[in-house]
């Protein structure tokens, strides 16, 4: 849901000391605070505010509700000051770190598929024009710049998103470390074998199962020279629980005993035994099977009170009665238009003592720092977060990046982030090759036409990728059958050993 659920209990119950919510877009609780205040004594729809006013409140929100996440260093919380015309002053309450323009700007690449233009419910937040700025205190930074398109701007309706899962089956695991080269030099082939023994002990089942195997440790590059050892996990699922023990368990027994070519050690393939289990009973899978959008009806964002049903959203007060009887109103189709949500008021305790909620009746129109519009306050050669890059002979995109990192950004998509801490290496990367649809297509082994987004955002000084989630090759959600990053915050490494063509290298000996 959207704000307005929040906001409709909030004037419903103006002395509240505190709103617990449900299932909520991140800005909402803090979009709703601020419109509360800024409308006054009468609720009034939301559009009214305007597109600068509720930019601000919005940008303000996917801001605070990741608190200290915009500092640097990261902490845990953070502190904003928002003005009557949107734009807000933001800082961390860790003293010990500070908010640059550019770990601010960065924070809108956290988790979302795009930095410029978020989605969500009751319209889209226009980043494009948004501008960061410096406060004296060297610790504070002015944001402006944000709008809020409501969705009739760009011919939609007002959405909220439905999210939902499904039991795909029972799981199992085992695990075990592989430490022989002669048996890890040809692990792919081995398991493969092993997967072929599964088949054949359960020949006689005819419901659908799977088994998959991960490996960790020495791969790639270490595999038959001799070192390490790989990990592994083997996953089972079924359609019940006795199935996928029985599935874990021989692929298990195929593992420590199964035969490969030129094997020495006959008296067991697997090191196994940790905290006393062969198999390990993991119960249900969930898998997500409904992540979509549901457009509303005008009115039917909100919230009514429990037991009052005068309590609307996107209905004036003075319409209530009228909508209680005449359906006219809304072309004869009154019981359509109710709230979704509702809201109830809640007395914890003996309700002794009377507390303030800290809203307060006047406030300041607009910020006292100085802005400069639509400008990020950062000089020439100026440095965010350290100085953390390879000076003398860089060769890699992370020998010269600031932050290289990957996570999910809704559990079917996965989003790469490379920020810079200088404007000469940011503006060369730019106007090379080095980052593009193309290249990340080979990088992730994805056709260029299923990027989601792939581009630059100067005010983070940033490249940002998205692609679908997928397990092996077919489109996935996180958290499913053979999941072993759900975060997806693992997958950034081949973007990090990215190579650097000699053009740019050149370049950037001459600027570092």
């Amino acid at each position: 849901m959207g704000c307005e659920p929040f906001l409709d209990a909030m004037f419903g119950a103006p002395d509240f000391n505190v709103v617990v919510g449900g299932r909520a877009y991140d800005p909402s609780p803090y979009v709703a605070f601020c419109a509360l205040i800024s409308m006054g004594a009468q609720q009034v729809p939301m559009e009214t505010l305007g597109e600068e006013r509720l930019g601000g409140f919005f940008h303000m929100g996917k801001i605070m509700e990741c608190g200290g996440q915009c500092a640097t260093p990261k902490s845990k919380s953070a502190l904003a000051t928002v003005y009557q015309d949107g734009t807000f002053v933001v800082k961390p309450l860790n003293t010990h770190a500070k908010c640059t323009p550019i770990s601010v700007a960065a924070h809108t690449l956290y988790e979302k598929s795009r930095p410029d233009l978020l989605y969500g419910p009751g319209g889209c937040l226009d980043l494009t024009q948004s501008a960061y700025v410096q406060q004296p205190d060297d610790r504070s930074i002015l944001v402006s710049g944000a709008l809020f398109k409501i969705p009739s701007t760009f011919n939609s309706k007002y959405t909220v998103k439905l999210e939902a899962a499904n039991i795909t089956g029972y799981r199992a695991i085992f695990i075990g470390a592989m430490r022989d080269p002669i048996l890890t030099g040809q692990i792919d082939s081995f398991l493969g074998l092993v997967r072929e023994y599964v088949r054949e002990q359960h020949v006689h089942i005819d419901e659908h199962w799977q088994l998959g195997f991960h490996k960790f440790g020495a791969l790639g590059d270490n595999i038959g020279n001799g070192v390490g050892e790989i990990f592994i996990v083997g996953e089972a699922l079924a359609p019940n629980q006795d199935l996928a023990n029985s599935l874990a368990s021989t692929a298990r027994i195929a593992c420590v005993h199964g035969p490969y070519p030129g094997q020495k050690a006959t008296s067991g393939n697997l090191a196994m035994g940790i905290g006393g289990k062969m198999e390990i009973e993991m119960g249900e899978c969930a898998s997500f099977c409904i992540y979509h959008l549901m457009d509303l009806n005008n009115g039917e964002q909100g919230a009514k009170a429990l037991g009052n049903a005068k309590e609307m959203t996107g209905v004036l007060p003075n319409d209530v009665d009228a909508i209680e009887n005449d359906n006219s109103i809304f072309g004869g189709v009154a019981d359509k238009v109710r709230p979704l949500f509702s809201w109830k008021q809640v007395i914890v305790g003996e309700n002794i003592l009377k507390y303030d909620n800290g809203i307060i009746g006047e406030l300041s129109i607009t910020p006292t720092p100085s802005l400069a519009k639509n400008s990020i306050s950062i000089s020439k050669g100026a440095r965010d977060g350290g100085d953390d890059i390879e000076r003398r002979s860089p060769r890699t995109l992370g020998d010269i990046a600031h932050i290289v990192r990957s996570k999910n950004s809704g559990p079917f998509e996965i989003t790469f982030d490379v920020l810079f801490n200088l404007r000469e290496v940011y503006l060369a990367v730019k106007g090379s090759s080095l980052l593009s649809s193309a290249v990340i297509s080979e990088l992730f082994d994805i056709k260029e036409g299923d990027i989601i987004f792939c581009g630059f955002f100067d005010q983070a000084l940033a490249f940002k990728a998205t692609l679908p989630r997928t397990t092996g090759g077919l489109g996935s959600s996180s958290g499913g059958f053979m999941e072993n990053d759900v975060h997806a915050s693992q997958q950034y490494l081949p973007l990090m050993g990215l190579q650097l063509p000699q053009g740019l290298t050149d370049v950037l000996v001459g600027v570092l």
